[in-house]
């Protein structure tokens, strides 16, 4: 038997079954008129921000990462609560305007952004985090043919990384980012092209739990951006710290004490030197804000045995949901949060893998999992479904096709 990961507190019950929003599950999968489907709850989600904010120095503000979702009415709900937006293609920057947010407030980074992006986003404002010293010459000569004075951040990758993160995003070889000893070089070559200098993007690492590792990290960032200052003789108008706050997804996983966090950053914000002392400060947040908000929904549509193991096949799988089946970056295949919808409050009483429609033996959602005896027609229920579902998994696969989605 393997154990399941933790249900985010809060979830509670309509007579016995799952209620997400103050209805059962069911509810929401007539509403949809199909399975699968995402149900992402508008209440977690201003829940989350509210908590974020009361423990963070009231200094610090928060961007949201739309990676993690970008849905359309969960976009329009994050851009009323978030400071800035952060985009890492073209088609996010279409996603962000559809909303009517300010672009001004927009930040873009990614590797291999293609001319057309950048054309697009230094006519809309938006400022670019610079992954490349040739990135940066593109872009300049295109701000110069567009009449348009680019806005440019520079994305540091430094010797340093988010100790115990679950996707390592800086510190040595990285795609990600321009090597901490070459980038004062380049931001004299942007002031020097009269360019509008906007800061620094040091992004280390994701999905970490631990708050001495975030605590650490920050302080290195902070020392890392005044360090550059100094070199570049300059001061940072602006400086994104990354985020890397995680949500508990695994057995044994416990939650971020943000409230540590903050704490830390209160007392390291009433010390910043002169070069970061008028910045405006980030975090980058992505899963944090959105991932324990959502819930997918998949049907039972068969019961089988084979060898003495029972299996329950569901509607859905991972074309929906890669990372519950452990193919998105997960070395070891752990089990995510599952229950049985339909049954939320009844006792387990037996052990059965969960199972999607796919024709590949990656299709698994739970592993000998302790849960109630469930039958054809009965909803599974995988949580922390609220990031890097819909929008990191392949649901062409096979022909599936999109789950429905719904903000409620």
């Amino acid at each position: 038997m393997k154990p399941l990961g933790p249900i985010p507190a809060g979830f509670a019950a309509i007579n016995g079954e799952l209620a997400i929003g103050g209805k059962p599950a069911s509810h929401w999968v007539e509403e949809a008129g199909r399975t699968p489907l995402f149900v992402y709850s508008r209440e977690r989600i201003e829940q989350r921000f509210a908590e974020l904010r009361a423990a963070m120095p009231e200094r610090l503000k928060v961007n949201y990462a739309i990676k993690a979702n970008s849905f359309g009415p969960v976009l329009s709900l994050v851009s009323t609560l978030a400071d800035g937006l952060d985009i890492a293609s073209g088609g996010e920057l279409e996603m962000v305007r559809a909303t009517g947010f300010d672009l001004s407030r927009v930040s873009f980074a990614g590797p291999g952004k293609r001319d057309e992006e950048l054309k697009a986003a230094i006519e809309a404002g938006v400022t670019l985090n610079l992954e490349s010293e040739n990135e940066a010459q593109r872009a300049i000569a295109i701000g110069g043919e567009l009449g348009v004075t680019p806005r440019m951040a520079v994305r540091v990758n430094p010797d340093f990384e988010l100790k115990g993160s679950g996707m390592k995003m800086g510190g040595g070889a990285k795609p990600f980012g321009i090597d901490a000893e070459r980038v004062p070089a380049l931001i004299r070559r942007i002031l020097d092209a009269g360019c509008d200098f906007r800061g620094l993007h040091i992004f280390t690492g994701s999905q970490a739990l631990s708050a001495e590792a975030v605590i650490d990290m920050q302080a290195k960032v902070l020392d890392c951006a005044h360090r550059l200052a100094v070199e570049a003789d300059t001061s940072i108008p602006k400086l994104n710290m990354g985020g890397g706050y995680g949500i508990p997804y695994f057995p044994g996983d416990k939650p971020l004490d943000i409230t540590a966090v903050g704490e830390a950053l209160e007392q390291r914000f009433a010390e910043l030197p002169d070069t970061l002392s008028q910045s405006e400060l980030f975090i980058e947040l992505g899963r944090y804000l959105v991932g324990e908000a959502g819930v997918y929904l998949t049907r039972i549509v068969d019961r089988k045995d084979s060898y003495g193991e029972t299996y329950l096949v569901t509607d859905g799988g991972l074309h929906h949901q890669l990372a519950a089946s452990g193919n998105f970056g997960t070395v070891v295949r752990r089990n995510y949060p599952v229950a049985i919808a339909s049954r939320f409050t009844a006792e387990p009483v037996e052990e059965a893998n969960v199972v999607g429609c796919l024709c590949t033996p990656l299709d698994r959602l739970a592993d000998k999992a302790h849960l109630p005896r469930a039958e054809v027609g009965d909803l599974v229920a995988v949580f922390c479904a609220g990031a890097y579902g819909a929008s990191a998994s392949p649901s062409a696969f096979l022909g599936q096709g999109p789950a429905e989605e719904m903000l409620v």
